[in-house]
């Protein structure tokens, strides 16, 4: 995306503020990015006023260092910083986002993220129109968000205050154009990658066949000592076996920029959420190969949820270094997925199934899951690709091998395997 329209401001200046504190919502195409800071400090002054649009990587704020006094804030503009305030300033960036205008002063509530209230933009503007304050009403909508209905419903019974100037342009009855709007941007946005990918990338594909059984077997193990909120599914066990086999197979994790490959410093795996409304996301699992088993459940399980409520944080934007998609029990048995540009390649999983298998002289029901692997032929082979799913089979059947994080000596290298026989 090319520009983006800030929703709210969560601090005043002169806040101090610390590192991974959220400061602002900015509104894309896809979701209501909480934009975090990166470093302690205090707010110097807010450049961007709310409901301005603006374009990606306009500064939106200055921080000064913390314990220094800082500059008194300058009416907000649109688009071009300030001048810098004494010492140098920290700039906070914008990401990627889309329209929606909602006007929201600085509270004390403002001041953290528990307690700002997950609104859509239409429902955030509706309450506005209505007199309604967002703290008090209660959402039904994913993860708990307030949706149009919420706001719809309890403005039925509350009198407006102060009284709308002018009659609502659309029904209530009528989806807002906003809503059509973003679902417009998103398959916009969609298509014009996936164009790309296939207009630019020459693509190759391979899948295997892998028997779940040892898998599976060591989850139910493993989840009759856990409580039932801190189980692990089978796509956690997918993740990290995808990131051993990048570590073994390093060419497929990186990014193709200006004619040339760039390796990747670590796994950034970027997961494909399909939202309810339609249209999916893939937000970023950083250092996926350095989290405990338990933990990158924990965080994948919070990034679908965030992701389908329709708010991420800017970290969650991080660029993946591939992509994973994953299509669940009620997908189909393989994906042939589209590469996303920057990246190089795509590993696909289709749903766990059983079939039947052959094995030590044996015929025998089997849960198989098809995982498939589309990538660049201009950085890699169908001989690495095939190498890339040996390694990735042979993790799946040692999963007592993926609890743990990734470390050198749990690496081989890929000169070890050999593809599967034709």
């Amino acid at each position: 995306m090319d520009e983006g329209t800030l929703l709210s401001w969560l601090v005043a200046p002169g806040d101090p503020v610390h590192r991974g504190q959220v400061l602002a919502v900015v509104d894309t195409a896809k979701a209501a990015v909480e934009v975090e800071c990166w470093q302690d400090g205090t707010v110097g002054e807010l450049l961007v006023s709310p409901g301005t649009r603006v374009p990606v990587g306009t500064v939106l704020a200055r921080l000064a260092p913390r314990g220094t006094q800082a500059p008194g804030p300058e009416p907000a503009r649109e688009g071009a910083p300030a001048a810098a305030p004494a010492p140098a300033p920290a700039p906070a960036p914008v990401p990627a986002p889309v329209p929606a205008p909602v006007r929201t002063t600085a509270s004390p509530l403002a001041s953290t993220t528990a307690n700002r209230v997950r609104m859509s933009p239409a429902a955030r503007q509706r309450a506005r129109e209505l007199g309604l304050d967002p703290a008090r009403l209660v959402g039904h909508g994913p993860g708990g968000a307030v949706s149009l209905a919420d706001v719809e419903a309890a403005g039925a019974g509350a009198a407006p205050s102060p009284p709308p100037a002018m009659p609502l342009a659309v029904p209530p009855a009528v989806p807002p154009a906003v809503l059509t709007d973003r679902h417009a941007a998103m398959r916009a946005a969609i298509a014009a990658a996936m164009s790309r990918s296939k207009r630019e990338i020459p693509h190759y594909y391979l899948w295997e066949s892998i028997p779940m059984a040892a898998a599976l077997d060591w989850l139910r193990t493993r989840n009759a000592e856990r409580p039932p909120a801190q189980r692990l599914l089978p796509a956690a066990l997918l993740l990290r076996a995808t990131t051993l086999a990048l570590a073994r197979v390093p060419e497929l994790n990186g990014h193709w920029r200006d004619g040339a490959f760039t390796p990747a410093a670590a796994v950034t795996l970027g997961v494909a959420i399909s939202l309810r409304g339609g249209g999916l996301i893939a937000p970023a699992l950083a250092d996926a190969a350095q989290r405990p088993l338990a933990q990158l459940m924990a965080e994948l399980s919070d990034l679908v949820r965030r992701a389908r409520a329709g708010v991420l944080r800017s970290a969650d934007l991080a660029e993946p270094s591939l992509t994973v998609t994953q299509l669940g029990d009620q997908g189909a048995e393989a994906v042939l997925g589209v590469i996303s540009p920057p990246q190089v390649a795509l590993v696909g999983f289709g749903r766990i199934a059983q079939r039947a298998w052959a094995q030590d002289g044996w015929l025998r029901p089997m849960p198989v899951v098809v995982a498939s692997l589309a990538a660049d032929h201009r950085v890699s082979d169908g001989h690495r690709g095939a190498i890339f799913l040996a390694t990735l089979r042979e993790c799946l059947q040692q999963p007592d091998g993926l609890e743990a994080p990734a470390t050198p000596a749990t690496l081989r290298p890929s000169s070890d395997l050999s593809p599967p026989a034709p």
